[in-house]
């Protein structure tokens, strides 16, 4: 599996942005995908997940900010960000797996497959 982000980009405060993961092949369809950050120093953190059934998971902290979508027909998974901060600013990353569920905290039990990131910045 294959993914690749876009989207990302310097926005500022307040602001919105959404960011994109396409994967490929387009036969397959993971079972559970999701977003994930990382931030300069830090290990990477769980955003948001969603499995192949639509069931979602959102990290506490960015609960109400942030909304996770999977379009099967587009092969695309979606993560739209709402009312940005500065401390938003971080690598964001795509991530994805055959098999895994979804677990809370916005995280998949097991994620096999990462995109290469894009970096998102609030000023």
């Amino acid at each position: 599996v294959q993914l690749v982000e876009s989207g990302g980009g310097a926005v500022q405060a307040g602001g919105s942005l959404k960011l994109s993961c396409a994967y490929s092949p387009v036969s397959t369809t993971p079972r559970c995908m999701g977003w994930f950050r990382q931030f300069p120093g830090k290990e990477r953190e769980g955003v948001a997940a969603i499995d192949s059934n639509g069931i979602e998971s959102i990290s506490d902290s960015l609960q109400g900010r942030v909304t996770i979508s999977l379009d099967s027909a587009k092969n695309t998974l979606y993560l739209k960000m709402n009312s940005l901060k500065p401390e938003d600013t971080a690598m964001y990353y795509c991530a994805a797996d055959l098999y895994a569920r979804v677990r809370s905290g916005g995280v998949c039990s097991g994620l096999s497959y990462w995109g290469q990131g894009t970096q998102v910045t609030v000023s």
